[in-house]
């Protein structure tokens, strides 16, 4: 049986114009992955629009929409599945322009890498620090600045060493420890697929070489069980004796690893249990890990509902109601104090106020200014949170699903910010030690 292709999710993101579609089509087109029928159209389409003069414009490959295409500007969230011998792809192409910043969080809310695409005409500007520090934010393992339209600055060695040189100055403060630099044109494919001619001073690997080899297996966090219950499975099937009794408990894992015999707690009730069975579409599993879907038989039949979590006992996660977190606002309206919401945390749901406003970023310093009265929309800022019941997380940074977090406005249902948990200041204290029969 052949091996299964690892899958890498990335995420192309910078500024308006710096070439993100025009990268994705080029990469598509280079690597064979247009069908004819797609070549054909995206021909005519080419023509029709009549950017690149009688040329082929590949960012129309992922500028779907027609407000797009008459704006010249990318404004939803494109996804592109595509795959080479060594590894599938997903990719998201985010919106550049400002006004879309939180298109482009939640694009990058899943990926493994972020390709921030730079002018090399204009070197760093705010939309790259901002790009780069929220890839940092959402800790995004990977990052490759892609030093785009090196064609048009007579392939300078000096231009893209200044460039480089400007971002090494402050990814330093910066969560990121896998950086790439990588000349290219998307235009003309240089270094996109193959080796260009035009850099002798460029040694390293191309875009697509270093999309197939990064490595990715370790970005799982295999680190401490957490396994948030979405669904009490409950088939109640009177025809079928398995299933006539069956209560299992449904979810994606996570984080960490499961396995048959293995001691478990129930959070927020704190009661334990042990791992009786793990079901899997496909039958039964020894052990699970994260990020698969199962469901979970515990030993004893325990009071479980959808937004509880099951936890190991080597690693105990925070509970409170009073929360510390970074946010991307999202929202036209500014956020202020006292401004109620909902927040949604894993698989729950819970009332929350914003108790207050912390501090905000400055994009071009990289520094917290403290207590701003309001957070625009696309300010990035830290605030703190009370919720109507204590909720379990960890750390962002240690776990980016039981970290993580929307606000969600009363009234509209609209999605106003992503927020990223601060670590909790102990593991929980669960009231009671075991479970009593």
């Amino acid at each position: 049986m052949a091996a299964m292709l690892e899958t890498l999710r990335f995420i192309t993101c910078g500024s308006v114009d710096d070439g993100k579609s025009t990268l994705i089509g080029r990469l598509l087109y280079e690597s064979k992955l247009i069908f004819e029928d797609q070549l054909a159209a995206l021909e005519a389409d080419s023509k029709k629009v009549g950017t690149q003069g009688g040329e082929i414009d590949f960012a129309l490959l992922v500028d779907g929409l027609a407000a797009e295409r008459e704006q010249g500007i990318t404004i939803d969230v494109a996804y592109r599945y595509f795959a080479t011998p060594r590894r599938k792809f997903i990719v998201a192409d985010t919106p550049g322009h400002v006004q879309y910043t939180r298109n482009m969080v939640t694009g990058a809310s899943t990926a493994n890498l972020s390709i921030v695409l730079v002018d090399a005409r204009q070197g760093v500007i705010e939309q790259s620090r901002r790009h780069t520090y929220i890839a940092s934010l959402l800790r995004i393992p990977h990052l490759v600045i892609a030093i785009n339209k090196m064609d048009l600055v007579g392939w300078s060695e000096a231009r893209f060493n200044e460039i480089r040189e400007t971002f090494e100055s402050f990814l330093p403060r910066l969560a990121i420890k896998d950086v790439k630099f990588i000349p290219l044109s998307a235009l003309n494919g240089d270094n996109v697929v193959d080796p260009s001619t035009q850099t002798p001073w460029y040694s390293g690997p191309t875009l697509l070489g270093h999309l197939e080899t990064v490595h990715i297996a370790s970005d799982w966090n295999l680190q401490g069980l957490r396994f948030p219950v979405q669904w009490v499975n409950r088939p109640n099937n009177p025809t079928d004796a398995q299933l006539h009794d069956f209560r299992g408990l449904s979810g994606q894992i996570a984080s960490g690893i499961v396995r048959v015999g293995q001691r478990v707690m129930v959070l927020p009730s704190g009661l334990k249990s042990t791992i009786q069975k793990i079901w899997t579409l496909n039958g039964e599993l020894d052990e699970a890990f994260c990020p698969q879907s199962v469901t979970l038989q515990l030993e004893h039949d325990l009071d479980v509902s959808r937004g509880d979590m099951i936890v190991g006992l080597d690693s105990l996660p925070g509970m409170s109601n009073d929360l510390l977190a970074k946010v991307c606002w999202m929202n036209p309206r500014p956020l202020q104090k006292g401004r109620k919401y909902f927040l949604k945390h894993a698989t729950q749901t819970v009332q929350a106020v914003v108790t207050s406003l912390e501090s905000r970023i400055n994009i071009q310093t990289i520094e917290a200014e403290p207590e701003p009265a309001e957070l625009a929309m696309n300010d990035i800022g830290e605030i703190r949170i009370k919720t109507a019941k204590p909720i379990v997380f960890d750390g962002y940074g240690s776990n980016r699903l039981t970290g993580a977090f929307i606000l969600i406005e009363q009234g509209t249902n609209a999605t106003v910010a992503a927020g990223m948990l601060n670590p909790p200041m102990e593991a929980v204290k669960p009231e009671y030690n075991d479970f009593a029969i």
